[in-house]
């Protein structure tokens, strides 16, 4: 037998609907990270992106466990001299939601230029599906194990 290595032109990509409403956010988020590497189908190859596209819902109500809500601080700099802005996560949710999943999903992918292609294909959506759907994509939704 031979070994199969994923080509980029023969990958058979599809887009999925997650709610993350009422979810613990590092489960959705490792989950997410595994569609969006493509390490849920026979195919995977760790050096092409054969991932899937993910949408990801309600990501308003995700839900943090233990005191994470006023002690998990995001931090990040002006480049001014003493510009570094801290953040806790509860102020996170309220002003920028969608921003919480995409650092969260961000962490969990390869940091190269391969990661910032799968970083991409991830949609974030604060509250419902907007009003096209992504119909024309034909989203199909996905129930993910928490």
């Amino acid at each position: 037998m031979r070994t199969y290595n994923a080509k980029p032109g023969e990958v058979d990509r599809r887009w999925v609907i997650v709610d993350a409403a009422d979810k613990p956010l590092g489960r959705i988020a490792s989950q997410v990270a595994q569609i969006l590497m493509g390490k849920n189908k026979p195919v995977y190859t760790p050096h092409v992106d054969v991932g899937d596209f993910v949408v990801v819902i309600n990501a308003a109500k995700v839900k943090l466990t233990g005191n994470k809500l006023d002690g998990k601080l995001y931090h990040r700099h002006t480049g001014w001299v003493g510009g570094l802005v801290s953040k806790s996560a509860r102020e996170m949710l309220e002003q920028k939601p969608d921003q919480v999943m995409r650092k969260a999903v961000k962490g969990m992918l390869p940091r190269s230029k391969l990661g910032t292609a799968m970083l991409d294909k991830l949609k974030v959506h604060a509250g419902v599906l907007p009003k096209h759907g992504y119909k024309a994509q034909k989203a199909e939704p996905l129930e993910l194990i928490v």
